[in-house]
């Protein structure tokens, strides 16, 4: 029997960041990543998680130290881009939502096979032995003593002790299925995406001068591009081996899979709602490389972490939506918990408080997060209150959920415990902004004008995101998010005004109530766009 201190099942994305995350914080823990597919991988390769935002561009880049791979051999994202586009296409006449300027802190587009063929190399060249090939037949868990790992590879079956057992094996979910551990979120939407060996270069889709005027150097698409209706969204998202990613996920209620689960049903899809992609794709099919549906891809966990000496990350436990791209933060923040408990428990710590701690915290930032998207879809195509949305959800994310991880605290009880107070009131009001938007959207039909409304314009959403790189003490950490959560309080205050000038006798009894709880000092200039004409 072969034994290693901690065995990885899975050697994706999220298995290999945490085999490098755990051999960076532990140098002498020995470690085994067991991965099912042989390796290299090919370049665009069929995986979700194309795109990264903050917290995982910060993780890849600097808590692992890839930067230098990211600058050089991926694609730095200029950001999101919203354009209301549903059944036109003439997208220079359309609502444009989207930074005219990069912001400061970067994220990139992810080609998943060149990333992963990378870190494949990394984790061999810091002595981790990885495993390629290997089918898992059996995993058997052990109440105090070592785990065992029964696998296959090149034929033959090999038995595999170890302390610690991590399931990073995506959507398989080898131990969440195991241990019936899977959870129906509510969130009941679809996908399905394809890529073309070439390039979609929206910047081509205009020949209008002002159109193009509006925005930096012609690079929109290098943006992560959403195509927006009632209902659904549609990506563009471009990789640095000369592929483009175009995806599909709409609510199951307003667009059945069925209507788009295949490439032939995708592309009569995208005739009615998205006409000008659907032209460029089709003239394009002789350049498809894949298809894949997804139904349901969204679900939840009863378990992530325990004190016997398991993990789940990355898919394997949970997934939320591929929108605002999360799936790369939350295998950095669940990779970051896991190295912090593997840590104490080698050093001779107890782990049971720790592990019921970091998964109830873990579970909170997922149910804050869910609930930018359970029950949205519908307002999706709305040119007014989802630039509303997509500010307070800005917001929300780089004024709370990114200050832990870029300033270390993820795993700082003391400051979660001195803050829950404000923690507590920015999870309530962002469920109270939620309704407030879905009853918003739901009530009106705004005007979609030809403008861009640039958030490089915004002076406090640009420093929100550049104040991402500040270094804090622990006076100056928990000083910003009492003063974030203030930024969200009065932020809230004026969504609310905008709805009811849309919308006059909008219910907003509740929000109304935990604004002057807060008692948050109004605002000394607009915060959001300024209403269409």
């Amino acid at each position: 029997m072969k034994r290693a201190d901690a065995v990885i099942v899975g050697g994706g994305l999220a298995g290999l960041t945490l085999a490098l995350q755990l051999r960076a914080r532990l140098p002498a823990l020995s470690i085994t990543v067991l991965e099912r597919n042989v390796l290299p991988l090919p370049e665009a390769a069929h995986k979700v998680g194309e795109s990264t935002v903050e917290i995982g561009a910060h993780y890849l880049d600097t808590v692992l130290g890839l930067d230098a791979h990211l600058r050089e051999r991926q694609l730095r994202k200029f950001g999101f881009r919203f354009f209301f586009s549903d059944r036109r296409d003439d997208i220079d006449a359309v609502t444009e939502l989207g930074a005219s300027n990069y912001l400061h802190t970067p994220g990139y587009q992810i080609d998943r096979g060149i990333l992963e063929n990378f870190l494949c190399e990394r984790v061999r060249e810091q002595g981790i032995e990885l495993i390629t090939g290997a089918t898992v037949r059996e995993i058997a868990l052990a109440d105090s003593g070592t785990h065992r790992v029964r696998f296959e590879a090149q034929g033959a079956e090999t038995e595999l002790a170890a302390d610690w057992l991590v399931d990073a094996s995506g959507r398989a979910g080898l131990l969440r299925q195991q241990l019936d551990l899977k959870v129906d979120n509510g969130h009941h939407v679809n996908a399905a995406w394809f890529r073309l060996s070439t390039r979609v270069e929206i910047d081509d889709w205009s020949a209008d001068a002002d159109w193009h005027a509006r925005c930096f150097a012609r690079e929109r698409w290098l943006s992560t591009n959403h195509l927006v209706g009632p209902g659904y969204w549609v990506w563009l998202i471009p990789l640095s081996s000369g592929s483009h990613s175009i995806g599909i996920v709409a609510d199951e209620a307003l667009h059945p899979l069925r209507t788009y689960n295949s490439f032939e049903r995708s592309l009569e899809w995208l005739r009615t709602h998205q006409p000008k992609l659907a032209g460029i794709v089709e003239r394009e099919r002789d350049r498809l490389q894949d298809f894949i549906a997804l139904r349901h891809f969204s679900y939840g966990c009863k378990r992530v972490f325990s004190a016997k000496r398991w993990a789940l990350t990355g898919e394997a436990g949970l997934f939320l939506d591929p929108f605002y791209s999360p799936g790369t933060d939350f295998i950095a923040i669940s990779n970051t918990y896991i190295t912090e408990l593997v840590a104490r428990e080698r050093a001779g710590d107890s782990i049971e408080m720790h592990a019921h701690i970091f998964e109830q915290i873990y579970f909170s930032f997922y149910e804050s997060t869910l609930a930018l998207y359970r029950d949205q879809y519908a307002m999706f195509g709305d040119p007014e209150a989802m630039p509303a949305k997509v500010i307070w959800d800005y917001a929300y994310y780089w004024g709370i959920l990114c200050q832990f991880f870029f300033q270390h605290r993820l795993t700082d009880i003391v400051s979660l415990s001195r803050l829950k107070k404000e923690l507590s009131a920015a999870q309530a009001i962002n469920l109270l902004v939620q309704e407030l938007l879905r009853a918003w959207a739901g009530a009106h039909k705004p005007p979609n004008p030809a403008r861009l409304l640039d958030q490089a314009a915004l002076p406090w959403f640009a420093e929100l995101n550049r104040s991402l790189g500040d270094r804090l003490d622990d006076a100056g950490f928990q000083a910003r998010i009492r003063r974030n959560t203030a930024l969200l309080h009065e932020l809230a205050a004026e969504i609310l005004v905008r709805a009811r000038q849309a919308v006059p006798g909008i219910d907003a009894v509740e929000l109304e109530k935990a604004l002057a709880e807060f008692a948050a000092p109004p605002a000394s200039a607009p915060l959001l766009f300024r209403p269409a004409a």
